[in-house]
């Protein structure tokens, strides 16, 4: 029966505690037209759930973000998966850490478990399928062989439309604090970081070499989202539609050389980012990742245009 209907049993780590999955995000901006004009010219499924939107991919119908309205924008939290009976256990490693438990945000139905992060953002962790893969991610590249045609027609060119959320990436004011929290308390593991500049994070139980990453800042701020995305092409694309649509400012094309990912980052009308990536290293759940402390040269992109003045600013701040 597995065969036929193709199910694949979600990948875990037997008898660690780690969430497996980013499950979703909220964020306020100041004009929600703006924000669904964004989001739905880069390539998601805008939809509104009462007076929120909703981001979900074509390609599956998991909403991986709401958007509220509020004076600026600004990240409300973040809330991450985890399997049903290891719920007990977080609880019961809140308790022992000393870590208070919070109300969820008013007209927020939720039973999971809400408390703030060290930089004081706000965590959920509740009981939710594995979003996150099980398996490295497709890359597709046409490799064209003698007397053939490789490059498609711009003019037959698809829309690119990305398949799901790859990561978040968070400005905190510590990030030897950022990973101390966050593989203490959610039972992350650090894939890799730069001294105390950056760092990434992968969950226990399979998933890209970075579901959440951290950059130090003055304050603490949301970054950027990245959606995962079948190939170079794809990211090509997408970039050359947004910068169609106005939205010329932005990195790229480039790679990055922790995680190893093609990008091509969108600066959206708040000063943050949305990140078209592909071809991430994938972290399995059997594998004892060496993490390393990589210098500022080895640990940005090992090709791509000069970067942005502003790339690194938290507007959130």
């Amino acid at each position: 029966m597995t065969a036929i209907h193709g199910y694949i049993q979600p990948s875990r780590r037997p008898g660690e505690l780690g969430i497996h999955s980013v499950d979703h995000f909220h964020f306020a901006v100041p004009d929600l037209t703006v924000a669904q004009n964004f989001y739905g010219e880069f390539g998601l499924d805008v939809g509104q759930r009462g007076n929120r939107l909703t981001l979900s991919t074509f390609a599956q119908p998991h909403v991986w973000g709401t958007i509220g309205e509020g004076p600026r924008k600004k990240l409300g939290y973040i809330s991450f998966g985890a399997f049903e009976d290891d719920i007990e256990r977080f609880s019961q490693r809140l308790q022992d850490m000393g870590i208070k438990r919070l109300d969820p945000p008013p007209g927020i139905d939720s039973n999971g478990l809400w408390f703030c992060d060290h930089n004081g953002i706000l965590v959920e962790i509740k009981v939710a399928a594995k979003s996150s893969p099980d398996e490295k991610t497709r890359f597709g590249h046409q490799e064209a062989g003698p007397g053939q045609r490789g490059a498609p027609f711009r003019s037959t060119m698809p829309r690119t439309r990305p398949r799901r959320l790859s990561h978040v990436l968070m400005f905190t004011t510590d990030v030897r604090k950022a990973i101390e929290f966050y593989t203490r308390v959610l039972g992350m593991r650090l894939s890799d970081h730069s001294s105390d500049n950056i760092a990434f994070l992968h969950g226990i139980h399979g998933s890209d070499h970075h579901m959440i990453a951290f950059a130090r800042s003055n304050a603490p701020g949301h970054h950027h989202f990245s959606w995962d995305v079948g190939s170079v092409d794809e990211i090509g694309a997408g970039a050359m539609h947004m910068l169609d649509k106005g939205f010329t400012k932005g990195w790229g094309l480039g790679r990055h050389v922790l995680g190893s990912n093609y990008f091509h980052y969108v600066q959206d009308p708040w000063g943050s980012f949305s990140e078209y990536s592909a071809d991430i290293d994938y972290i399995p759940a059997t594998c004892d990742w060496a993490a390393g402390d990589h210098p500022p040269d080895d640990s940005f992109y090992a090709w791509g245009p000069n970067v942005p003045e502003d790339f690194v600013h938290n507007y959130e701040a």
